[in-house]
């Protein structure tokens, strides 16, 4: 993993990070202390990519990035691409794929399982409170989307107003087909 350096107009593109706090020491305005470089070197030894800044002065930093790019062009022209980019591209898929499982009409029984916060009256202070509910129906259905629906429409009927409903899309909503109907 090489390190990306900027100050201002001073950057560098440096391959351990001994380079890297030589840089830092080599610029005037930033006093390089044993604390921050402790810091910096945990920051180089952590699994966290995300880009570090540090203060200066009031409205002043200087910023290091972890980067896999050899060559400053590289870094520059963004050839040089996250290590987890295709864990990223994997997980966009696995949501389409969810998303069109929704949408996928099989017609037949799903059984649904929804999440939603339920407004309920505590009678001992005359106060209402949203409570947790778990709620699991079997339901005949042409989709996901189509037994999500049935089931908020039951619920709408049965339960307060105020009430508040996951989307069908959220990690609160759950189906499974159980089988075409007879």
């Amino acid at each position: 993993m090489n390190l990306y350096l900027r100050y201002f107009d001073k950057e560098t593109l440096v391959y351990n990070v001994d380079d890297a706090i030589a840089f830092l020491r080599s610029i005037e305005d930033i006093e390089m202390d044993d604390e921050l470089e402790a810091d910096v070197r945990n920051y180089v030894a952590s699994d966290v990519f995300y880009p570090k800044r540090y203060k200066v002065r009031p409205r002043v930093y200087f910023i290091i990035i972890k980067t896999t790019a050899e060559t400053m062009l590289d870094f520059k022209q963004k050839k040089a691409l996250h290590p987890n980019a295709p864990q990223i591209q994997e997980k966009r898929e696995m949501m389409a794929n969810a998303m069109t499982r929704l949408s996928e009409e099989v017609p037949g029984w799903y059984e649904g399982i929804l999440d939603f916060k339920r407004v309920v009256l505590i009678p001992a202070t005359g106060k209402y409170e949203y409570r947790d509910t778990h709620f699991v129906a079997q339901v005949k259905a042409n989709s996901g989307q189509d037994c999500y629906n049935r089931i908020v429409d039951y619920l709408r009927d049965r339960v307060d107003s105020r009430s508040q409903f996951p989307s069908a899309k959220g990690k609160n909503f759950h189906f499974r087909y159980l089988g075409m109907w007879k």
